[in-house]
């Protein structure tokens, strides 16, 4: 199963706000039945409108780092190409959907069904009632490292609530993960051998002659055909 997991950086909270907020980076990691691929996707857009220092604060994205970098309308199609129709996995899926397909909107292009997103944040509200559920409270508490996060970043915070997310569904991790044609060979190798073999010699008997006379004593004691002697 091919999921992506995804985030962006925008210039403001609602795309229908006047004038508009855009999107100005899209961060995305690709999994395969739940192992990273290694393939991602990542794009600085130009937002075609200046951007809030509020935003700025947040994302440390500047007016003139994106003066040089392409429009949505550019990318749009590289990025449906990227996403497919693989399940994507976003944290606060709602916000991340709504600017999405304001810009393919706006593009022309089709938009992404609501269904085909993943929200963390409810899986995560949902495991851990009452408890803070920000991509930060829940690398606390999976003893995930964030402290390169000093900014909100995209493709960085993608990969990390691709691990965020593998700890909340008891996902496969990459470093423990073996490929299907693996796991199928070594099950093969294994299935008639899981027996264990005859020892080539009989471990030395432990019990001193005196012991076992000792015992053979107690036996007789017992009457005729004790139990003990139909287990011999």
């Amino acid at each position: 199963m091919r999921e992506i997991v995804l985030d962006t950086e925008t210039t403001g909270l609602n795309p229908f706000d006047t004038p508009r907020h855009r999107i100005v980076e899209i961060g995305a990691v690709e999994l395969f039945n739940q192992v990273p691929t290694g393939k991602t996707y990542h794009q600085y857009i130009n937002p075609e409108r200046g951007m809030p220092n509020e935003a700025f604060e947040v994302h440390g994205i500047g007016d003139e780092f994106l003066a040089d970098k392409p429009v949505f309308t550019a990318i749009a199609q590289d990025f449906l190409n990227f996403v497919g129709d693989a399940k994507m996995v976003i944290h606060n899926a709602e916000f991340d959907m709504r600017f999405l397909n304001a810009e393919l909107e706006w593009a022309g292009h089709r938009l992404l069904p609501n269904d085909q997103a993943l929200d963390t944040l409810k899986i995560a509200r949902s495991r851990f009632p009452g408890s803070p559920a920000s991509l930060d409270a829940l690398c606390r508490r999976f003893g995930i490292d964030n402290s390169n996060r000093t900014l909100h970043g995209a493709l960085l915070d993608s990969e990390i609530l691709a691990e965020v997310y593998l700890e909340l569904t008891g996902g496969k991790q990459p470093d423990f993960a073996l490929s299907q044609t693996q796991s199928r060979q070594n099950a093969a190798d294994q299935a008639d051998d899981w027996r264990p073999k005859p020892r080539p010699a009989p471990l030395p008997p432990r019990l001193t002659e005196n012991e076992k006379a000792a015992h053979a004593a107690f036996v007789e004691k017992l009457g005729d055909e004790p139990i003990w002697t139909r287990f011999r």
